[in-house]
């Protein structure tokens, strides 16, 4: 043991020890000198605001930026956006970023997507209204006709033309309600007077 203490009090391991120590400080210094190369450390990109922009007008933008892209799928439709524009973007504008960086977009779609009309003919114009907001139509008006049923739905109009249900419009689309009025027309009228 008294020889192992000597050893450590020894001029030998004393040179040995400051050339590893010195090793090692070497070692961490190139490590240190070649992460802030190649990570670029301390530099970074701003990213730029694409809200609004076309597709190309990013492109152009992000490869400036010296930044990568991905475009997610398309989202619901923002009427407040052009077609075909960037309504998101991840990481937000403004973000500090490494260069090289992939930045995430959803574009809006052309328009709203398509919802399929529900069975309202023979509804009660209430339960109707109810069913078309659940797919996301809209009642613009209700035009009563000589009918039988007081408010019940007997047709459906879109912009002027008759649909039927199972028929395909935009989200949002705003459709004319044909309901009965509770009068019997003058057809039935005739019609019993006949078989009398």
């Amino acid at each position: 043991m008294k020889n192992f203490f000597n050893f450590l009090k020894s001029k030998t391991f004393l040179i040995q020890l400051g050339l590893a120590l010195l090793v090692l400080i070497i070692v961490i210094f190139v490590t240190l000198r070649y992460l802030n190369s190649t990570t670029n450390h301390g530099e970074f990109v701003v990213v730029p605001d694409f809200s609004k922009k076309s597709v190309m007008d990013m492109r152009k933008s992000i490869e400036e930026a010296g930044l990568r892209y991905e475009v997610l799928d398309s989202a619901n439709y923002n009427p407040d956006y052009p077609r075909f524009s960037i309504i998101e973007q991840n990481p937000t504008a403004g973000s500090k970023v490494k260069e090289n960086r992939k930045i995430y977009f959803t574009v809006n779609p052309s328009g709203y997507k398509k919802v399929t009309v529900p069975k309202i003919i023979q509804v009660t114009k209430r339960n109707a209204s109810s069913m078309l907001k659940a797919v996301g139509l809209d009642v613009q008006r209700v035009t009563y006709v000589d009918e039988l049923g007081k408010d019940m739905v007997y047709q459906i109009k879109f912009k002027g033309k008759y649909i039927k249900p199972g028929d395909k419009l935009p989200k949002t689309s705003k459709i004319e309600l044909i309901c009965g009025n509770g009068s019997i027309t003058e057809r039935a009228v005739i019609k019993s007077e006949s078989e009398d």
